[in-house]
């Protein structure tokens, strides 16, 4: 077992017998990781660090619930993976609270995505400038675009935790991602 997983072990026992230095080093650890998570689906920086603070604050209260693996090589990565989705959870409850009022609703008919060319634009960004853009889609293009291309969710997934139909999570990755190559189009 190397030094870097003894630490983070000796970390994980820490922050589950509640000592500060510990949970200061677990948070500094994931600090830039969880803070890339949380401002995918909220509104602006202030409000992804407000989420990101709720979801430390979840990630240790329950860390005596989280059980590393066999393999001390897989601890960070577990770790992160249970961080990562205390976040997204974190994440969309904070947008909830901040935006009662959007209409989830979407056409039944869906839109086939094609691109014109075999060029891939994303190529050419930077990771800043394609969360910017996501930022610019409306709260419930970029909330299912977030949870299906990036975190890996379901539509099925998505439907339940946003409580909206299948076709409407359906719907609204589509039009997110005809928003978006509208905007890589421009941008280029």
């Amino acid at each position: 077992m190397g030094v870097q997983h003894e630490g983070l072990i000796h970390v994980l026992q820490g922050c589950k017998q509640g000592q500060r230095d510990s949970q200061q080093a677990l948070y500094n650890r994931f600090y830039k990781l969880s803070m890339r998570i949380c401002v995918r689906y909220v509104r602006n920086e202030e409000d992804a660090l407000e989420a990101m603070q709720d979801g430390f604050i979840k990630v240790f209260r329950q860390i005596k619930n989280f059980e590393p693996p066999r393999d001390p090589d897989m601890t960070c990565a577990s770790l992160y993976g249970w961080i990562r989705k205390i976040m997204v959870y974190t994440s969309i409850n904070q947008f909830r609270k901040s935006q009662r009022q959007i209409s989830w609703e979407g056409e039944e008919k869906l839109m086939h995505y094609e691109t014109a060319t075999n060029e891939n634009p994303l190529d050419k960004m930077a990771y800043e400038d394609l969360i910017k853009m996501i930022q610019q889609l409306t709260p419930a293009y970029r909330s299912v675009f977030n949870l299906f291309v990036i975190d890996g969710f379901s539509h099925e997934e998505i439907a339940g935790l946003l409580n909206i139909s299948v076709s409407t999570s359906k719907s609204n990755l589509l039009r997110a991602r005809e928003k978006l190559r509208q905007m890589i189009k421009n941008d280029t």
